[in-house]
């Protein structure tokens, strides 16, 4: 991987100021994360980004942190070669990862650490 294929894949990070929410259409999400807008449909499909629209033909919307998400799958999917059933465990793992750093935080504030 030379240098500017390095910086690529991690260009997805966009840092709003002012407290508002950035959102993104499927196609101007899959621009900026590089990837096929069917990829991203397939991910949705997948459930990767927690359920899918109750629509079929409701496109989801993106915000930046499954922007994050997205480069994240595909990092192990191009790099390890991680398929959709690799990629449904290890995003299961991650969200469960954050609720536990969340209960930890909860009950030591609790505690008063």
């Amino acid at each position: 991987m030379n240098d500017a294929e390095a910086i690529s894949s991690y260009a997805v990070m966009v840092i709003g100021l002012g407290g508002t929410a950035t959102t993104y259409s499927l196609e101007e999400a899959a621009r900026i994360a590089q990837v096929h807008p069917d990829r991203l449909r397939h991910y949705c499909r997948l459930g990767l980004f927690g359920t899918a629209p109750d629509a079929a033909d409701h496109e989801p919307v993106f915000n930046d942190d499954r922007l994050y998400e997205v480069r994240r799958f595909e990092h192990y999917r191009q790099s390890h070669g991680a398929n959709a059933k690799t990629l449904r465990l290890l995003c299961a793992l991650w969200t469960e990862v954050e609720r536990l750093k969340a209960e930890l935080q909860f009950h030591r504030s609790r505690a008063g650490l």
